[in-house]
């Protein structure tokens, strides 16, 4: 058995230009970090004592006999992409820290997820560029999925960055050097809140692709709003100012479509600021989902206080990417060993085996950022 963890994302500045419809033909940037709540893929090959192939757990149990009667479509599809047949049963489950669409990247994070496990369970190990590339063939490509290709990056890597798309398309992912007390205060002020709803992310996504080359001025403002927040990151004015851009990018972001925000979004968003937020977003495509806030620390209490019933989830930034948190070992199936395909690999992956998820182990050390409760 392996078992992927791969963390969820907030994007601040610049969603909307990391769509290759848009970044293929004027370059694209956006800034974002990814979180402490995660998806958990787990894989393995399935015994033969069973009547059943395959066996996928998600919000469904799909027991099945071939992968082509699978219902989830990127299981379908991801199997086959990687190469997997009915001559051997696998058995996926996936699990989340936070509810399915509903604009934190959940859906790219599982994509990813589910890549890194199967990969692992064949005894291959993926570089994180590589990983989101195979993440991007799944969603566009095969699913034809109309998504960005933010979250798959940033769920490979992990951490706080900006990552830059360009005409060729080549992606860079470039780290922010800020201290951690600039990062503990920007935490500190940040809040996110479950609107208790949620939406496909891609269909709210083809309406804003279909309007490009009628926001193209927007687009680009939202572009250079990533440096503009950099600057304000790595600065020394007050990151009020940071809470403010949000304002304006929330403000242009929902010019791209009609479908980005709704009566709802906009009374809530409007509340939020009169009771102490200086700007926010709606995370993700639109239309419902979680909401974040630049929210200062002295007004949270009321904030919160105020925005009931709407559910606060506290959270800390996280530097780790997509990581294989459990493996058992070579693929040692019921008809006796493996094949010499990948032995290599496997014997390597043996090498660096983790321990059992029943071990007590440290906790690794992170970046203290305010983590509220």
């Amino acid at each position: 058995m392996i078992i992927s963890r791969t963390p969820y994302r907030l994007s601040f500045f610049g969603g909307g230009t990391d769509y290759p419809q848009w970044y293929l033909r004027e370059e694209g940037a956006v800034l974002s970090t990814t979180i402490d709540k995660y998806c958990y893929v787990s894989c393995r090959y399935l015994p033969p004592f069973f009547n059943i192939k395959h066996r996928i757990v998600w919000s469904h149990i799909e027991t099945v006999s071939t992968i082509g009667e699978i219902l989830h479509p990127a299981v379908r599809e991801g199997l086959r992409f990687l190469g997997f047949d009915d001559s051997q049963g696998v058995e996926i489950q996936h699990q989340g820290d936070l509810p399915a669409r509903s604009g934190i990247g959940s859906s790219s994070s599982f994509s990813v997820g589910l890549v890194k496990a199967l990969t692992g369970l064949k005894g291959e190990m993926l570089g994180k560029m590589d990983l989101a590339r195979q993440a991007f063939t799944l969603e566009q490509d095969i699913l034809k999925e109309t998504v960005g290709s933010q979250d798959q990056v940033a769920a490979a890597f992990g951490g706080f960055n900006v990552i830059r798309f360009l005409r060729d398309g080549q992606i860079q992912v470039e780290p922010l050097t800020l201290s951690l007390g600039r990062l503990a205060e920007l935490e500190q002020n940040l809040v996110l809140l479950y609107t208790g709803t949620s939406r496909l992310g891609s269909d709210i996504a083809k309406s804003v692709t279909e309007n490009f080359s009628l926001r193209s001025a927007e687009l680009k403002t939202m572009r250079v709003m990533v440096d503009r927040g950099l600057g304000i990151l790595s600065g020394t004015s007050s990151l009020e100012e940071f809470g403010k851009l949000l304002h304006e990018s929330w403000m242009l972001k929902r010019a791209l479509s009609h479908e980005v925000s709704n009566s709802t979004i906009d009374e809530i968003y409007q509340k939020a600021l009169g009771n102490g937020a200086i700007g926010g977003k709606l995370s993700g495509a639109g239309g419902s989902g979680f909401m974040l806030f630049y929210v200062p620390i002295s007004k949270q209490a009321h904030f919160l206080s105020a925005m009931h019933p709407y559910i606060c989830v506290p959270f800390s930034f996280s530097q780790s990417g997509s990581s294989i948190i459990y493996y058992d070992g070579p693929d040692r199936r019921v008809s006796g060993g493996y094949s010499s395909e990948g032995e290599g690999a496997h014997k390597e992956m043996e090498r660096r085996r983790l321990p059992s998820l029943k071990t007590p182990k440290k906790a690794k050390d992170k970046i203290l950022v305010g983590h509220r409760s």
